[in-house]
């Protein structure tokens, strides 16, 4: 074989399936938990789970993991062969998730291509002194048992050493073939490392293709019949079966014992494509994997595993088409030309362009089960060293997201989750001396919203107290009106800013006065709002307000001066022609429009960026009303171009260091080929 294979390929998929290993198990151990105790089912999922780890880590060559892995899949092994009945189940969980976050850890140094260099040995000495524990307080592993133990692994040692010389004369020859599932990509890596892993067991090991990277080709053949393996092995036919039917995404295998390994090289280099019919006289053995055992459904076969920068690249070239068919309906060479005929066209394309954008757009649509899944580690552990009972509420978790926006958001919800149970959850004492249940309740709910995905975090605590945030924020100058014009919802909104902290005490979660404005600041940055509603002593919900997806957006071009901008169509309120009258000035100077009684800030665009234009008396341009977070403001342009679709590009980091640029969250191409800068409403409502 080859040695000129695709490291970072390989790299990619221990990442992928590695990174899906520990969200698995993570999720095992913590539903066997909360069940009271390990199942016979969890403990043979978990084992498998390690296992397959510290195969995959062993061939990467990271030793910290195997180790790790291997001392969880030791611990585990004792409680599937020997079922102790003496066993405290919620130290197992907390020493199988301590060594789950040692390799999350590990695995995310690599992925930031950093060293894979933390020390396990402590760890790994909890873990044996743990299962030496279990041996010594489980009355059916008695001495006798552990004596017979001992003595039997002797005499398989002597039986070794006698059978030694004809060790080699009692290798059987093997024959097996693995197909992977249909999709799952990077064939050739899998079999690589379904081969590597199996001379551990076997010798002689030989297999079709010859040249796995190598070959060009070597990875559709892979993909069309698997990969045929010869081998011979000192191990009986259901060991060997029990590796196979380990292999991740593995559709389906056959494994034969007793053919000659010539035999099968060469009617596979033949082309065979049946396999030769048993001799009566030929004690070979022949399954085809149980169905039931090989997990596999036609659902998972129609599932493609697709790199999402392939995905980007396909979302570009649909907006490049966007574009480019506004670029071809409006060219200005076609203005008084009769085309009734060519417009018909243009619609039909239109059609088809908006079929292809929505099928690209969902499948970058992910649902947001994975990341709400993982808030059951966050209500586990906080729960546990604050001394609270808590119970995880999960509504709505297949509502789906863009995949970029889920990267973006996972780290708020955490925080917000947090934020709850320490904030928000009373003590069981507190909780029954109100007469309250003991368990608090916190609940992570999504549902759709026309073109938005609402993320509603809510807990039946204790809830925000308006006097007490309305004191912090005197004392650090937030307050500078009347308090009884302030609603609540303002008055809770000021938790967002940057240092701003109700708690005295500073604990490890939460009470230095960050992580809130973050919070604010990631869900902003995906053009999305957060609203907070709070009543006290029944609870808060912290409402986030997100978008499907950052790639295109409904807009309204507008016009100052030679100038283009963009507003999301979502933000408008309203537009409409102002009088001179409605005009109206604060003892600051600053400009207001008053409109069915209520006085709202004006924001001239061409004063903002320095723009030079002719119409600057409010009654010859146009007053688009936008709103953010029950905040209002009218933007003064000089004209409206109208609506269309556009395609979000961002701007280039250079021009993003500029100051000029506030207020600018990217740009668009429209379709006379011009420039349109797409304005971000959030931050021109803080200018």
């Amino acid at each position: 074989m080859s040695n000129s294979f695709n490291q970072e390929a390989l790299l990619d998929m221990y990442l992928f399936e590695t990174n899906q290993l520990i969200e698995q198990l993570e999720q095992v151990i913590i539903d066997n938990e909360t069940a009271g105790g390990f199942s016979e089912e969890g403990v043979n999922e978990v084992f498998r789970i390690m296992h397959t780890i510290k195969g995959s880590s062993a061939m990467m060559m990271y030793e910290n993991i195997t180790t790790v892995a291997h001392s969880i899949e030791d611990l585990f092994f004792f409680l599937r062969e020997n079922s102790p009945v003496e066993l405290n189940y919620e130290k197992l969980s907390d020493i199988a998730l301590e060594g789950l976050d040692f390799i999350k850890s590990e695995v995310d140094k690599i992925t930031n291509k950093k060293d894979a260099d933390g020390d396990p040995s402590i760890l790994v000495d909890d873990i044996k002194k743990f299962l030496f524990t279990l041996k010594e307080n489980n009355d059916h592993i008695s001495k006798d048992s552990v004596e017979n133990n001992i003595n039997q692994t002797v005499n398989e040692k002597m039986d070794d050493k006698v059978s030694e010389s004809s060790e080699v004369l009692s290798l059987n020859n093997y024959k097996a073939t693995v197909i992977f599932e249909e999709g799952c990509e990077m064939e050739d890596v899998r079999a690589y490392s379904l081969i590597n892993n199996l001379k551990d067991i076997a010798e002689e090991v030989q297999h079709i293709p010859e040249d796995i990277f190598g070959d060009e080709n070597s990875t559709d053949l892979i993909r069309k019949n698997g990969i045929s393996i010869s081998f011979k092995s000192n191990k009986s036919y259901e060991e060997l079966h029990k590796f196979f039917v380990q292999t991740p995404l593995m559709k389906d295998f056959e494994l034969t014992q007793g053919e000659s390994k010539e035999e099968v090289l060469e009617e596979k280099k033949a082309g065979a494509n049946t396999v030769r019919e048993e001799k009566m006289d030929s004690p070979k053995k022949k399954e085809v994997a149980d169905k039931n055992y090989v997990k596999s459904s036609s659902s998972q076969q129609s599932i493609i595993s697709v790199n999402v920068n392939k995905l980007d690249k396909l979302m570009d070239m649909v907006g490049e088409l966007v574009i480019s068919q506004a670029m071809v309906v409006e060219n200005p060479d076609l203005k008084g030309l009769s085309l009734e005929n060519f417009y018909k066209a243009a619609q039909q394309l239109q059609k088809i362009t908006n079929g292809l954008q929505d099928i690209v757009m969902s499948i970058r649509m992910v649902p947001l089960e994975t990341t709400f899944q993982k808030m059951y580690r966050i209500v586990r552990d906080m729960s546990k060293k604050l001394s609270k009972e808590v119970k995880l509420n999960i509504i709505g978790a297949e509502t789906e997201v863009d995949k970029n926006i889920i990267e973006h958001i996972s780290d708020p919800i955490m925080h917000l989750v947090r934020n709850a149970i320490d904030h928000g959850l009373e003590t069981p004492e507190e909780r029954e001396a109100k007469g309250k249940p003991k368990i608090g309740t916190v609940t992570l709910e999504a549902k759709n919203e026309g073109g938005d995905v609402l993320i509603i975090i809510r807990d039946d605590g204790k809830g925000l107290r308006r006097e007490q945030i309305l004191e912090r924020a005197r004392k650090n100058g937030l307050v500078n009106r009347d308090e009884s014009e302030i609603s609540d919802k303002e008055v809770f909104s000021y938790i967002f800013l940057p240092g701003f902290s109700t708690k005295d005490k500073v604990t490890e979660f939460s009470g230095r006065g960050v992580g809130m404005d973050v919070v604010a600041k990631n869900i902003g940055t995906v053009g999305g709002t957060i609203s907070v509603d709070s009543v006290p002593d029944k609870g808060t919900a912290i409402t986030l307000k997100i978008p499907l997806t950052l790639a295109i957006m409904d807009g309204m071009t507008i016009k100052v001066g030679k100038s283009t901008y963009t507003l999301p169509i979502i933000s408008i309120q309203e537009s409409f022609r102002a009088k001179e009258e409605d005009i109206i000035t604060d003892p600051d100077g600053n400009e207001m429009i008053m409109i069915r009684g209520e006085c709202y800030p004006i924001l001239r665009l061409h004063q903002l960026y320095k723009v030079k234009t002719e119409v600057t008396n409010i009654p010859e341009g146009i007053m688009i009303m936008v709103n953010h977070e029950e905040k209002s403001i009218c933007i003064f342009a000089d004209e409206l171009i109208g609506e269309q679709q556009v395609v979000v590009k961002s701007l280039p980091e250079y021009i993003r260091r500029f100051n000029k640029v506030k207020g600018i969250s990217g740009c668009t191409l429209l379709g006379d080929g011009s420039i349109s800068l797409i304005l971000d409403v959030a931050e021109l409502m803080n200018h």
